[in-house]
């Protein structure tokens, strides 16, 4: 008796379809994220260029080599797989806190003239606070990602909330304000998105502003007293620290210092106009009349030089970066991951609305840069190696092949 025709269950399927369906391990390099990164930091250096053109205090050079340096940490930083640093949070601590005293070493801290002792000598000068920043958040995220999510507990809150707060209390005996509040938006973000209780972050905030007005009303009431006759000094803040929030809430009470830097941004800003005086024709900084140009005004030379359509430019570059930021936190395979790009473009955000704010009067003026635009090489290390930091939670989630996010399977 013939058999019936058999039917091959394990026949191999045609080439074209196995290579068709066979599963594709993503691209370890982010080419979106490095297009936008790229077209800023060019952006950045063209403004820089002509901001320092005609001031013998600041070198090109320096920025270029700046940019140069930081784009080989970033790459370097991109192949480390981040998920190794996630348990190091007493490393992150200490080094943190060893980066930011460092300027109090005697011999090696220098003021540079600007009022706080922020900087060392290493042959060159560097800003330790700024490296510290990149410390802060691997720190942020390492800590609060230990509670996977459900930092719902008052006693356990209170302990992350004290650790996250010595960075900021560390940057404040140099003073440096501005930095410090960066830090405290970092960690702000941290447990946001770490799962932190409402009310908790409610109750942190109420007594953070409640301890601000604390600080002045005990400066002024219990240490201040007369250097020379007329001229107060206070203990707690120094006086061009007090002097930059108090002239935020009344502009003019300082029209020859703050007052005056003020008026000059703003002046510099509306003289640009739609399309600008034409790049390397800005009037205010050519003249010497906007202050601090290169570095905490920066923008005030895109706004003049450029007008209206630079600036549109810039925050469109800003946008794109940060929406490639977030598809990346999106991808990430663990909370850690998540915190680590959450924390780094919580930054970024601040810096820019802190910076482009108070060059229009919105907001206090400090020493906060803004992000891959202000000149100095130190700040433009630190930016590129948080980009690495970006890169290597998006290449080591997709190297992996994971199919699903942190955010997927919460």
């Amino acid at each position: 008796m013939a058999l019936p025709p058999q039917i091959n269950s394990v026949k191999m399927p045609d080439a074209a379809v196995a290579e068709a369906t066979r599963p594709r391990k993503a691209s370890r390099f982010n080419l979106p994220f490095l297009i936008v990164v790229a077209l800023l930091v060019g952006y950045g250096l063209l403004v820089v260029w002509s901001a320092v053109a005609n001031d013998p205090d600041y070198r090109f050079s320096r920025q270029l080599s700046g940019a140069a340096v930081g784009a080989v940490c970033m790459l370097l930083l991109w192949q480390v797989d981040y998920r190794r640093l996630g348990d190091l949070w007493v490393v992150f601590l200490v080094v943190n806190v060893a980066l930011i005293l460092s300027p109090h070493i005697p011999g090696l801290g220098t003021d540079a003239g600007m009022g706080a002792m922020s900087w060392i000598k290493v042959g060159i000068q560097v800003q330790p606070g700024e490296f510290a920043k990149v410390t802060v958040v691997l720190l942020a995220a390492s800590l609060v990602a230990r509670y996977g999510g459900q930092l719902d507990q008052v006693r356990e809150y209170l302990k992350v909330l004290g650790v996250l707060l010595i960075p900021f209390l560390c940057i404040m005996t140099q003073p440096d304000l501005g930095t410090g509040l960066v830090y405290l938006f970092i960690s702000a973000m941290a447990l946001i998105m770490g799962g932190a209780r409402p009310k908790f972050l409610l109750v942190t905030l109420v007594v953070g502003i409640l301890a601000i007005v604390a600080v002045f009303l005990v400066d002024e009431f219990v240490f201040k007293y007369e250097k020379s006759p007329g001229v107060y000094e206070y203990k707690l803040l120094k006086n061009y620290q007090r002097n930059r929030l108090l002239v935020f809430l009344d502009p003019e009470l300082d029209p020859t210092g703050d007052g005056y830097n003020l008026k000059q941004a703003q002046i510099a800003i509306g003289s640009g106009g739609l399309f600008g005086q034409g790049y390397m024709q800005g009037s205010q900084h050519a003249l010497g009349i906007l202050p601090e140009a290169p570095t905490d005004f920066i923008f005030c030379v895109l706004a003049e030089e450029l007008g209206f359509f630079g600036v549109v430019v810039l925050l469109g570059l800003y946008l794109a970066l940060v929406l490639v930021s977030f598809r990346i936190a999106g991808s990430a395979g663990d909370l850690f991951g998540l915190l680590i790009v959450m924390c780094v473009v919580g930054m970024w955000l601040f810096q820019i609305l802190e910076n482009i704010g108070m060059t229009c009067g919105l907001m206090p003026i400090t020493g906060i840069p803004l992000p891959f635009m202000s000149y100095g090489s130190t700040g433009t290390i630190m930016n590129f190696i948080m980009l690495g930091l970006v890169g290597s939670v998006w290449a080591h989630n997709t190297a992996t092949g994971k199919k699903d996010s942190y955010a997927d399977t919460r």
